[in-house]
């Protein structure tokens, strides 16, 4: 059985008879767009994590919302799993479907409601695509600071859902530093808003908690999002080292200064040679590392800054520091650093994308232990890096066509997370959980842990119905991978017992 992807959790679920559902279905709500036939239901067996698949038993596509509360109050009647999805741009398994349960499609709810610029906010459905929200603000000078390299389809549903991130995060925050409001739907259909208009709200704070949920707590109806003011210049310097090491303490010499980077970003050779034949960004080939370093806000600040960071990158031991001689070269440095993951893409049969957060000190001792796991399993890797924030992208070359190549990717991947949570990091910074790095949520949180967080889940969806099997494993899932040692009996709540 493949390490990611385990057929346990379907086979654990009880029976549906798909007929009787359908009928259901269409009885209640006659325009509900609704999936059914093999052809139809194809195109969703998989999100971005594209190794592993499965034709989920229906698909609905509602257009409003009394469609979603009603297909989430008879999914809760007869107590059949429901899956949600946006773009199906997630990395992490976490919108893969159910063999025996309905997937929600949410990307019918694509408008731009509102844009209060004196409030600097954007009302949005879940199915507005990210970019589009700064497209929209730009009228007014404004924009939506967290930018996933997805930004161009990925939708802020599932930004939410997986609490996303991108090369400005470090300054700018992730989604959830950008969030006021967000309205959901209950297991049972009922509307709830967690947050405010305000900057505060009264009582426990559940927006926060409700993002990165990854589907599991509720459904997302509309989004309430802060916008920024655009900076008025922003200049980017361009560093190439010839270790991957000294590129890495250049990073903690530049934020041990004080300065805040709106990015700071490092590829390695690999990944700079395969970006630059894509993008022909001007990167230098030869280099076995290089930095991105955008450097914004008003012009006399951003000249000093700039300053400062060469002569930073040049003792760190930079070969070469460039800085963009204009916008255009502005953004196609930054093209080559978006475009990093189709570019590897294009010179290997498959790659493996992996997720992982570190601690800034401990950048050059993981990328050598790395090389030494690529060594190890015979396995190529391209690392690039959010590497401000300490969140890292190895992307692992193999092709499944290739006996035993893609459990060398998983082992290999896997073995990664863990080298994270042992430095003191964490298995995830942007991507989320979802099915693919369940296991080593056993690795980095006890089983105290994982039972409390089984109790808000279960407050929540007390029957587990809401993207079962993601996210969360249960203990006796951790005692089998060999992390922890539990017992049945510390279970909060029986439904669990399947997954």
């Amino acid at each position: 059985m493949n390490i990611l992807y385990d057929e346990r959790v379907d086979g654990a679920l009880p029976a549906v008879d798909k007929p009787a559902l359908l009928q259901a279905l269409q009885a209640q709500l006659p325009d509900l767009d609704i999936l059914h036939a093999e052809e139809d239901l194809k195109p969703y067996e998989c999100d971005g994590l594209s190794a592993y698949r499965c034709t989920p038993m229906l698909v609905v596509l509602p257009h409003t919302l009394a469609q979603v509360q009603g297909v989430l109050k008879l999914c809760f009647e007869r107590k059949v799993p429901v899956v949600a999805r946006g773009a199906g741009t997630g990395l992490s398994g976490g919108a893969l479907p159910l063999a025996k349960g309905v997937l929600l499609v949410m990307a019918r709810f694509n408008k731009i409601l509102a844009i209060d610029p004196a409030a600097r906010t954007a009302r949005v459905q879940p199915g507005v695509r990210n970019l589009a929200i700064s497209q929209a603000a730009a009228p007014f000078g404004l924009y939506y600071a967290p930018d996933p390299s997805s930004q161009i389809a990925c939708s802020i549903g599932g930004n939410v859902a997986e609490n996303a991130g991108g090369v400005h995060c470090l300054k700018y925050g992730l989604t959830v530093h950008n969030l006021l409001k967000v309205e959901i739907l209950t297991v049972e259909g009922e509307c709830l808003t967690l947050g405010a208009d305000s900057l505060d709200a009264p009582g426990f704070d559940l927006l926060a908690l409700f993002t990165g949920s990854e589907g599991m707590l509720g459904i997302i109806t509309e989004v309430t999002v802060k916008l920024l003011p655009k900076p008025q210049v922003a200049k980017v310097l361009l560093a190439a080292f010839d270790s991957v090491a000294k590129a890495g303490r250049a990073v903690g010499d530049i934020i041990a200064a004080g300065i805040i980077p709106g990015g700071l970003e490092m590829m390695d050779n690999l990944a700079i040679r395969a970006a630059e034949d894509f993008i022909h960004a001007g990167y230098p080939v030869a280099a076995e590392a290089i930095l991105l370093c955008e450097l914004d806000g008003v012009e006399a600040d951003v000249h000093d800054d700039c300053d400062r960071v060469r002569t930073l990158l040049e003792q760190a031991g930079a070969t070469e520091v460039r800085q963009a001689r204009d916008e255009v070269e502005r953004v196609k440095f930054w093209a080559g650093r978006k475009n990093a993951f189709p570019a590897v893409g294009r010179i290997s049969a498959d790659y493996y994308c992996m997720d992982g957060t570190i601690p800034r000190r401990e950048l050059p001792h993981v990328l050598q232990c790395i090389a030494a796991l690529a060594h190890k399993y015979d396995l190529r890797v391209a690392n690039v890096f959010h590497v401000g924030d300490g969140n890292m992208h190895p992307l692992i070359l193999f092709d499944a066509n290739q006996p035993g190549e893609l459990e060398r990717a998983e082992a290999f991947g896997g073995e990664i997370l863990e080298l994270c949570v042992s430095v003191g990091g964490s298995i995830t910074g942007e991507h989320g959980v979802g099915r693919e790095k369940i296991n080593q949520m056993c690795a980095q949180f006890s089983s105290d842990e994982l039972t409390l967080f089984h109790a808000v889940k279960a407050a929540f969806d007390p029957h587990g119905l809401l993207n079962p099997g993601k996210n969360i494993p249960t203990l006796h899932r951790c005692a089998e991978f060999g992390a922890l040692h539990v017992h049945a009996g510390q279970l909060p709540f029986p439904d669990l017992e399947r997954f």
